[in-house]
């Protein structure tokens, strides 16, 4: 069970990473600062779960869990920079933090489809320190 649980949560952060790719690299959206703030915790997610899973590491939710939280309050915080127009944060990195360069399905934006990947890491690897935790 917790191979299987590491590896979706490699699975998720390798998807993520590769659609951040893909929107910078290939549609040529530039990232914001929060964009790349975003990306620092999400791309090491995806060696250290992908390890852990290979390796079958128990306490490897205690490296990814700090990272995927920070990413999930990081990625709400552009959502509402993103929704209300307001930032604190001077994005002089690619684009400003408030563009919307690309709208899925209702209200879907680039910096929800990273809140949602860091809360499916995040939740996964809560699952797997509560099942470590009854298991010993």
């Amino acid at each position: 069970m917790r191979r299987r649980l590491l590896a979706g949560c490699a699975i998720v952060a390798a998807v993520a990473t590769v659609g951040s790719l893909y929107f910078s690299e290939v549609m040529h959206f530039p990232p914001c600062e929060l964009c790349w703030h975003q990306r620092i915790l999400m791309y090491p997610l995806v060696v250290v779960l992908g390890v852990g899973a290979l390796e079958d590491r128990p306490g490897v939710w205690k490296t990814g869990l700090p990272l995927s939280g920070l990413g999930v309050l990081l990625a709400g915080y552009h959502i509402v920079v993103q929704t209300t127009g307001s930032s604190g944060v001077t994005c002089g990195v690619g684009a400003g933090c408030d563009a919307v360069y690309w709208q899925g399905p209702g209200f879907l934006t680039i910096p929800w489809l990273s809140l949602f990947a860091f809360a499916l890491v995040t939740a996964g690897l809560l699952a797997l320190a509560s099942l470590e935790r009854r298991t010993h």
